[in-house]
């Protein structure tokens, strides 16, 4: 899986960070991503992350090669 943010629509609540705090920074009005690939131990986290974003700024592009 891989995890993308749509920075237009980040305002960096930190809402990702709280989920999945080795994956994701947040800054002052956006959020960074620290591991782009997250390994899929970390999949619950991610959703959770992506699910909870008040903005719907994350997603996840799943590998079409797994």
């Amino acid at each position: 899986m891989r995890v993308e943010v749509d920075l237009d629509l980040c305002q960096g609540h930190g809402m990702c960070e709280l989920e999945a705090p080795d994956v994701f920074a947040a800054r002052m009005d956006h959020v960074e991503i620290l591991d782009a690939d997250p390994d899929e131990s970390r999949r619950a986290e991610v959703e959770a992350a992506v699910q909870y974003c008040p903005t719907q700024a994350l997603r996840i592009v799943e590998d079409p090669n797994p």
